[in-house]
């Protein structure tokens, strides 16, 4: 009995957890926002690419990030119900990157890794 009741607490557990994230098909949107990115390991440095994709994907509202060092972009699939691109764009230059032409956020520049900035 204990045991049926672990496996159940577990389950509604995973259940309520996926659940955060679940937007109806067909209701997400995408943006694609110009940045500058000076290092050529972004993804796996932990001040720029792990950074922004890890913290951003944890914002309200967002369901996927994908960072393109190459093309200098970053791709965001969002709720449009709970964010919108203009409030991707300034949390990004919160990380000390520009978005678009939201500029970096200075406090946030001056943070970055000397790999991160321009050189």
């Amino acid at each position: 009995m204990i045991k049926r009741l672990g496996i159940y607490f577990i389950l509604a557990m995973v259940g309520t957890m996926s659940f955060g994230k679940k937007v109806e098909q067909g209701k997400s949107e995408t943006v694609i926002i110009k940045t500058n990115i000076y290092c050529n390991h972004c993804k796996e440095c932990e001040s720029c690419g792990g950074k922004i994709q890890r913290d951003l994907s944890f914002d309200k509202g967002i369901l996927q990030v994908d960072l393109d060092e190459k093309l200098m972009t970053i791709k965001v699939e969002y709720n449009p119900k709970k964010t919108t691109p203009e409030e991707i764009r300034k949390k990004i230059s919160m990380y000390g990157y520009d978005a678009d032409d939201v500029k970096a956020d200075s406090l946030a520049v001056s943070k970055l890794d000397g790999c991160c900035l321009k050189k």
